[in-house]
Formats: C-alpha cells, structure tokens, sequence
C-alpha cells in the first residue's frame, strides 16, 4: 500500500504529490513484475468511507490466469498463503528496486534495531 505521510485525498493532492504518486506507482508496477513468479501487477485506489488516499497494489501470480481484473482482491483470500519469509523476500526486492530507481531510503525491517 502506498500512501502520503500527510492527510490527502486524492481529489485534494496537491499536483507535486499527485505527480509523485504517478511516478512512484510506476515504479512500483515495474518493480513487483520483474518478480519472476509475478505476471501482473494491479493498482486500486480503495478508501470509501474513509478521506485518506490509500493505493493498494496487488500481485497476480503466474499461472494464476482466473485472477484476471478486478477480482483480484476477492481472489487474495482464496489463494494459497504467500509464505511470510518469501513475502519479506519479494518486498525487500522490490523496496531495494524502488530505492535504486527514485532514490529515497528503505526503512528498517520490523523488529530490527534501527526502527
């Protein structure tokens, strides 16, 4: 999930944010599809009943075709579990990936010293 650190909206982000967000977005759709068992990446900007803009993105698995389109999420609680240490494994790709692309830092792991 992606999110800005201050309270927006998408209607009311401002356009550097809003011009950020694109990129970031990008940046991340390229980054989880170079995962080599990923086969698409899904963006959805889910929030009804709530004023701060989150953007999800959701991983299709390869050789999962049925999970075509908007269903995605629905078909999230069906999968089989995504191991927790392969999941740590494909975030850190991707933040690293993210951070060599746009810049920026990756925060500390959850538990470790440095948080």
């Amino acid at each position: 999930m992606l999110h800005p650190l201050e309270h927006h909206d998408m209607a009311d982000l401002p356009d550097e944010l809003a011009a950020e967000l694109g990129v970031l977005s990008t940046h991340i759709v390229r980054h989880v599809q170079a995962l080599p068992h990923i086969s698409r990446a899904h963006v959805y900007r889910i929030g009804d009943g709530g004023a701060h803009l989150h953007i999800w993105f959701f991983a299709r698995p390869e050789g999962q075709s049925q999970l075509y389109g908007s269903w995605l999420p629905v078909w999230d609680d069906l999968l089989p579990e995504y191991p927790a240490e392969i999941a740590e494994a494909d975030a850190a790709i991707v933040a690293d990936a993210l951070v060599a692309s746009v810049g920026g830092r990756r925060p500390a792991a959850a538990g470790s010293p440095h948080d």
